[in-house]
């Protein structure tokens, strides 16, 4: 018999499946004509069918209820999609754009990620009580990297393609792309220093000196620079001249077994990418998925000797890219940016199914109506003084309003809530006695509320600017019709009507100078008159015959001089058309069909 089988894997099937397959429907409308963005869309999505409203998505039953493996899922999901979303980045980006560019970039990367830490570290400390200078480094930190999946929302569809410069899109794609993966210096120079300083080095040893050596031994030698070579290394063999390409390729042929050879040697492997594609060795499906399966390799091979998979995976995608052969090869393929969006779609999902919604009103450490001044002043003050101080020296910020378009869209998101996750990993393993640390747990509490309240403020506000800014540019216009209509007691007459009766004037004024112009005529220019439409063409036959009229010239010639009339016909006030010559007809100047509507003909004269 059969039986229903409502498990946690149809049921997010179901709900996943049926949720993409809606929003696909009125995607257009929603991000070309709305301007809304699919993360925000997404996020609520994830919201409905989490456990505070329908219950449908249960990431804590996912997780086996141990809220520490839920949060070892959403790390890894959050590493998944960054490492897919800077691979895709750094193959956008023209040929050697990062060597190019270097020196805006450093503007950005340098001094402008160390004013967003410091500004944002401020505005903590200032506003969650008893909350330590060093602690909202740490926090601050998590927030100071801008996240690349919601820049895409100005770079990317119809309002980037008409509003921003190409090269205002790409300063932002790289800014993005990069300082992502540099989070982790601002992150663990304060989580060293809270580790070996904090409760005065309780359970530690080695203080400040042995704090400042692992930053620089193990973060910025380790997973910083290691991170950029391996980056290189892993995609520096795919970019080789088609040339060269060929020439290996010819050399593995007289190989008596090509595929041996292929086998031991991975670097030939590589090489071969672009030759292979020209000699038909690779289908196109497998050409168009090589960036995704190298991002999949990055990051599975950075987390497996513990370097920055983040930065190595963006460095890997723009030195794939590096001759600009790739990327002009899949400028039109869609595979891509599908794969993309359907990682945003579930990754967005998740966080509003798994984000403390209740821990921002609910909580011993800040409250709610300080959360949303700090929200407020994160967006505003975290970035834009920044960028409009300096972006005269920045050559793709060409005007003030460019200035603070950048300053503001700063967006904060995905890249957040992976370094949250970074920092309270290792504030875990800050432990006294087996257990952990009391000013570690605190640190990691508040970090939860304010990195996931801060996220959630930069994903509604920057995903409802554009759409709101269109609607203040056209209602004020909009008002101001509608009370100028209303306003008046009389009716207005249709605007249209006035407009027509000026453009018949001027047409009958240009016809009638063009009349003029054809005419040997001795009169003057005939006044503007209001003629009667109608009476008689053709006059009756007896009328004609009675009519005495002077006779066309062949009749003269016959010694016709007249025709007599016994009726004298009724003054004819009525247009009249010109006819063939040797008609009978009058002496009076004829006229033409197309000056009809600016002459008046009475009694075979002109007036």
């Amino acid at each position: 018999m059969p039986t229903l089988a409502v498990t946690n894997f149809n049921i997010v099937c179901s709900v996943l499946g049926g949720f993409i397959t809606l929003f696909g429907l009125v995607s257009y409308l929603f991000k070309e004509k709305f301007y809304l963005s699919e993360a925000l869309i997404s996020l609520l999505a994830g919201v409905v069918f989490s456990p505070h409203a329908t219950n449908f998505v249960k990431p804590l039953e996912y997780a086996g209820g141990s809220e520490e493996s839920l949060e070892t899922i959403t790390l890894y999901f959050s590493r998944l999609v960054l490492g897919i979303q800077l691979v895709l980045a750094g193959v956008q980006l023209p040929s050697r754009y990062l060597l190019r560019q270097w020196k805006s970039l450093a503007w950005l990367l340098g001094p402008g990620m160390t004013a967003m830490w410091l500004s944002t570290s401020l505005l903590v400390w200032a506003m969650v009580p008893k909350m330590s200078f060093l602690h909202s480094l740490a926090i601050a930190a998590c927030a100071t990297p801008t996240d690349p999946v919601l820049s895409n929302s100005i770079v990317k569809g119809k309002f980037a393609d008409q509003y921003v410069p190409k090269d205002l899109q790409r300063i932002i794609i790289a800014e993005s792309g990069a300082n992502d993966g540099l989070g982790y210096p601002f992150l663990f120079l304060a989580l060293y220093l809270i580790q070996f300083t904090g409760e005065h080095g309780l359970g530690q040893t080695g203080g400040v000196r042995k704090a400042i050596g692992l930053w620089f031994g193990e973060t910025m030698g380790y997973t910083i620079l290691l991170s950029v070579v391996y980056g290189i290394v892993s995609a520096v063999e795919f970019p080789l001249e088609r040339r060269e390409a060929i020439e290996l390729i010819e050399i593995c042929r007289k190989c008596q077994d090509i595929m041996s050879t292929v086998q031991t040697s991975s670097c030939i492997g590589i090489a071969e990418t672009k030759g292979s594609l020209i000699r038909k060795f690779v289908d196109r499906e497998s050409f168009l998925v090589f960036a995704i399966a190298l991002g999949l390799f990055v990051v599975g091979t950075c987390g497996m000797i513990g370097t920055d998979d983040v930065l190595a995976c963006f460095v890997a995608g723009n030195a794939f890219t590096i001759d600009d052969w790739f990327r002009l090869e899949t400028l039109d393929d869609s595979l891509q940016p599908t794969i993309d969006m359907l990682l945003n779609l579930a990754f967005f999902i998740w966080l509003g199914a798994v984000c403390p919604w209740s821990s921002f009103v609910h909580n011993p450490y800040v409250s709610i109506h300080r959360l949303i001044f700090l929200g407020i002043l994160v967006l505003l003050l975290r970035r834009l003084p920044f960028i409009f101080a300096v972006h005269r020296l920045i050559p793709q910020i060409e005007q003030p309003r460019q200035a603070i378009f950048v300053g503001f869209f700063g967006p904060i998101g995905v890249s957040a809530v992976f370094y949250l996750y970074i920092c309270l990993d290792f504030l875990k393993h800050v432990t006294v006695d087996g257990q952990e640390r009391e000013d570690a747990h605190r640190l990691g509490e508040i970090a939860t509320v304010v990195i996931w309240f801060i996220a959630i403020c930069s994903i509604v506000v920057h995903g409802l600017t554009i759409p709101l800014g269109k609607i203040g540019l056209y209602l004020p216009r909009t008002i101001s019709n509608a009370l100028d209509s209303s306003g008046s007691e009389e009716p207005q007459p249709f605007r249209i009507q006035a407009r027509m009766e000026q453009y018949g004037r001027e047409l009958r004024q240009r016809r009638a100078r063009r009349s003029h112009s054809g005419r040997n005529s001795t009169e003057g220019s005939l006044p503007r008159s209001v003629f009667r439409i109608g009476g008689s063409i053709i006059h009756p036959r007896e009328s004609q015959a009675a009519t005495p009229r002077v006779g066309t010239p062949l009749e003269r010639e016959r010694g016709h001089e007249h025709v007599e009339s016994s009726i004298t016909p009724p003054r004819d006030n009525s247009v009249r058309f010109s006819e063939p010559v040797g008609s009978a007809t009058t002496s009076a100047p004829v006229v033409d069909e197309e000056t009809a509507d600016n002459h008046v003909v009475a009694g075979g004269r002109e007036r």
